[in-house]
C-alpha cells in the first residue's frame, strides 16, 4: 500500500494502474518487431540509415522532438533500433511506448565512463546489475540499491560474445542523473561496490524489464575515464569501429534471448 515518506523518491506504489497506462494508448502493432536494441550510438544509426539498412516503422512523438524507430533485418530476422536521448527517464520512458507496440526483448548498447583506468577504451562490459542512483526505476520497484538485469539477456550477450571470441568484463554498472556531480567519493563507494562503469540508463532499462516482465540487459564499452583525480576524456583514441560493431553484437544477442 502507498505510503506517505520521508523522501518522496522513497514513496514506491504497488499499484500497477497508473492514469497514462502505455497499453492502453499505444496497443501492439500486428507484425511489430519481438525485439528491441536501445542504441545510444548516434554515429552507427546514421551510417546503417544512409547506407540503407534501416527502414523506419514507427514515430515516438514528444513536445521537445520525434524520435523514429527503425527496423533492421538481421539474418531474416526483425530487429526494432531506436536511438533515444540519453538518461533514464528518456530511455525508460520511450522503452514503455515501444515495448507496448509488440517488443518483449531488449538489449541496449552504448559507452560508459571507466571506473579503472586498466579498462582500455573499447572494452566490452556486460552489467549483471546497476545501482541505482537515479530516480525513475524508483516509480518501479521498491527501494533497493541495485536492479539486475535479465539472466536470460545476459546470457544471450555473454554466448554471443563468446561466440564471436570478443573479450568482455561482468560486472555491476552504476547508473546516475548527475555526470556533472560523480564526485571523488562516490567513485570510491562505486568500485567498492563493484562497479567498474558509470552510465546513464541501465537501472532505468532493467526496472522497466522487471515490472513489465520483459527481458533486458545491456552491453557497454569503455570510453572515458573518471577513476583518477582528473577526468581523462581519452580522445586520441579511435571509437567508430567499436560503436558498429557493438550495434552488430546487440542484434544478435538480443535475437538471442
Amino acid at each position: 500500500m502507498f505510503k506517505k515518506q520521508k523522501f518522496p523518491i522513497i514513496e514506491f506504489d504497488s499499484d500497477r494502474n497508473a492514469v497514462i497506462s502505455p497499453h492502453a494508448f499505444w496497443p501492439k502493432i500486428p507484425g511489430f518487431p519481438k525485439h528491441g536494441v536501445i542504441c545510444f550510438l548516434g554515429e552507427a544509426i546514421h551510417k546503417l540509415k544512409a547506407a540503407g539498412r534501416l527502414k523506419e516503422i514507427y514515430t515516438v512523438r514528444s513536445v521537445c522532438t520525434d524520435y523514429p524507430v527503425y527496423q533492421v533485418t538481421y539474418k531474416g530476422n526483425k530487429v526494432a533500433i531506436f536511438n533515444p536521448h540519453i538518461g533514464a527517464a528518456a530511455a525508460g520512458g520511450i522503452l514503455e511506448e515501444v515495448a507496448a507496440r509488440g517488443c518483449s526483448k531488449w538489449i541496449s548498447c552504448g559507452s560508459a565512463g571507466v571506473l579503472d583506468s586498466k579498462i582500455a577504451v573499447g572494452h566490452l562490459i556486460i552489467p549483471r546489475s546497476a545501482i541505482r542512483d537515479e530516480g525513475f526505476s524508483y516509480h518501479y520497484l521498491k527501494p533497493a540499491r541495485e536492479v539486475a538485469a535479465s539472466p536470460r539477456a545476459v546470457k544471450a550477450i555473454k554466448a554471443t560474445l563468446d561466440k564471436h571470441g570478443v573479450p568482455y568484463l561482468v560486472s555491476k554498472t552504476w547508473t546516475t542523473d548527475g555526470f556533472f556531480r560523480e564526485t571523488p567519493a562516490k567513485i570510491a563507494l562505486r568500485k567498492k561496490e563493484g562497479c567498474l562503469a558509470v552510465e546513464m540508463e541501465a537501472a532505468a532499462i532493467f526496472a522497466v524489464a522487471k515490472f513489465r516482465g520483459y527481458h533486458a540487459g545491456t552491453i557497454i564499452y569503455g570510453c572515458d575515464d573518471v577513476s583518477g583525480k582528473d577526468w581523462d576524456r581519452r580522445r586520441a583514441h579511435d571509437r567508430a569501429y567499436i560503436r558498429e560493431k557493438i550495434l552488430w553484437l546487440a542484434v544478435e544477442a538480443c535475437l538471442a534471448i
